[in-house]
């Protein structure tokens, strides 16, 4: 087959597979064109899902009559005229190719009036050659495009078409993604003559809100914490959930720069680093944000769809969008919370209480790979009989009150396990499993002791008959010398130093070294390897004070 120019009308359906995807995808086009156009009131009538009638009307500026065949051809436009005009584009549309490509499959009627027309006029296609029919119409200042029978002259893109309701449920999304984005536009969705949605213009900080709420849910808005920073000409603002108000899919992100609709890889990246700390991997952020920058800093024309952006100072816009996030979870209650130990004091749960905001086990994984010293105790043991000062002197034991027993523990007098956790430290009932007596186990530890360490033992008096009864770590043992005298609230990590606690809580890592903390609205750059060697030193000195006593085997 020889080369040859593909017909005017084979071309624009070949044109219409990239931009008439679904139903929701000519609303889509007719929408932004209305917006571009200064409308402040947009109706739309969808009937059967959209493939029978796709019908949106406006009250923008409208169409001159000459120029109403022009503007069902293929690159024709008024929103942009040279090269220059293309790198700074403010307007939704620029290509010129949505009319034509919905003509080419569908029954088209566009009718529109200027405010300086007497009469209204129609232009009529339905995807023959680029003939275009123009009749006087009865029409108010604005424009209004009626689409017929989507498809009706390719069987093969019709048969694809999903569900009714399906269908709408896309025009639907649509239509509130649009009306998120503009405030100040009335937009009203029918279906099968039956008003779905209504977004009435919104002014006031209020009337915003309960757009916000319309669209998103109450819950979200409940939630929802304000967004607001400003660098240069970069602008960030809108809404985003706290971490008490995630979602378990990602139905609620919306995100927009420069008023178009956006689905970016960097800023999705951006929100969830900055999420990382709050939410579990099974959560999801929710959030509703409008980037603003100068329009030469940006390339919107890198995707057929205008689904993704180009920055020119893409690491710039990352990390202003990750600021502006972090500032506002900050702000929030739950950070407050965190902040505040005095408040958490008061918790029926603490520990649950701070399970949601715990610092990633990422940041103490070194940490925690440290192997157990001998006759170590559990966490919340040592944890409770430490003192701590959080400006009126008082001790962990005293606020455990108000906690849950902790469920690493076995219950001596039932000589059962509460909860089975898979290791164990501590004392422990063995005579409940079967094991050997204590006196059995004191012979077996004599017997296995060295030398120095009975040395030692026997010039500390204050462990005579620690050989009978296993030693207890209280605020009087060795391990204190080498904690930090500094204010510590309740721990959240029982295998970290109170020095990593004490300074409130943990931002973020730097260089994989160094932790940054936060506390009574001042900054700390901690080490992660102090951290590691206090307690390594915990470790060691226990074990030289209170000798060698590993776990005891089976005795023949």
């Amino acid at each position: 087959m020889p080369i040859q120019i593909l017909p005017a009308r084979l071309a624009n359906q070949i044109a219409a597979g990239e931009v008439v995807e679904r139903p929701a995808s000519v609303v889509k086009e007719l929408v932004e064109n209305s917006l571009d156009a200064g409308a402040t009131r947009i109706d739309i009538d969808i009937d059967k899902g959209g493939s029978r009638t796709i019908r949106i009307r406006d009250n923008g500026k409208g169409i001159p009559k000459d120029e109403l065949g022009l503007a069902l051809s293929r690159h024709a436009t008024s929103k942009i005229s040279s090269l220059d005009d293309l790198e700074a584009i403010m307007s939704l549309g620029f290509r010129g190719e949505a009319l034509a490509s919905i003509s080419s499959v569908a029954r088209l009627t566009l009718t529109s009036r200027t405010a300086e027309q007497e009469e209204a006029w129609s232009a009529y296609a339905e995807g023959r050659d680029m003939a275009v029919q123009l009749n006087p119409a009865a029409h108010p200042v604005g424009t209004t495009v009626e689409v017929l029978d989507l498809f009706f002259n390719t069987p093969a893109r019709r048969k694809f078409l999903r569900a009714e309701k399906t269908e709408f449920a896309h025009i639907d999304e649509l239509i509130k993604r649009i009306a998120l984005s503009r405030f100040d536009v009335n937009i009203t969705l029918r279906h099968n003559g039956k008003i779905i949605r209504q977004y009435r213009a919104a002014q006031t900080q209020a009337q915003k809100e309960r757009r916000l709420a319309t669209a998103c849910g109450q819950g979200f808005l409940q939630h929802a914490l304000v967004v607001a920073l400003t660098h240069g000409d970069l602008k960030l603002s809108g809404w985003i959930c706290s971490s008490s108000g995630a979602r378990s899919q990602n139905d609620i992100q919306y995100c927009y720069v420069n008023g178009r609709m956006m689905k970016d890889k960097l800023i999705n990246h951006a929100i969830r680093q900055a999420y990382e700390s709050s939410l579990a991997p099974e959560q999801y952020a929710a959030y509703v944000l409008f980037i603003d920058l100068n329009p030469h800093d940006v390339d919107v024309n890198v995707h057929p769809a205008k689904h993704e952006v180009r920055f020119h100072q893409a690491r710039l816009v990352h990390d202003f969008i990750y600021q502006g996030i972090q500032s506002a979870l900050q702000q929030s209650d739950d950070f407050i919370e965190i902040q505040s130990p005095q408040r958490l004091s008061a918790k029926a749960n603490i520990d649950s209480e701070y399970s949601h905001h715990a610092v990633p086990d990422a940041t103490y994984q070194a940490i925690e790979q440290t192997p157990d010293y001998p006759n170590k105790q559990p966490a919340k043991q040592w944890r409770e009989q430490t003192h701590y000062e959080t400006g009126s002197t008082k001790t962990a034991r005293e606020i455990s009150n108000h906690s849950q027993p902790p469920s690493d523990y076995r219950s001596e007098k039932q000589g059962a396990i509460t909860n089975t956790p898979s290791r164990h430290y501590g004392t422990t009932n063995y005579r409940a499993e079967g094991g050997p007596s204590p006196a059995e186990v004191a012979a077996y530890q004599r017997l296995i002791q060295t030398p120095d360490a009975v040395e030692e033992r026997a010039l500390d008096t204050t462990f005579n008959d620690a050989h009978m009864n296993p030693p207890t770590v209280t605020e009087s043992n060795v391990w204190q010398e080498y904690t930090p005298s500094m204010p510590e609230p309740i721990r959240r990590h029982s295998s970290i130093s109170s020095e990593v606690e004490g300074l409130g809580k943990a931002l973020v890592i730097v260089e994989k070294q160094y932790l940054v903390v936060s506390r009574n609205q001042n900054l700390a750059l901690l080490s992660l390897e102090v951290a590691q060697n206090l307690r390594i030193q915990g470790q060691l000195k226990l074990a030289q004070s209170e000798g060698l006593k590993p776990q005891p085997l089976l005795i023949p």
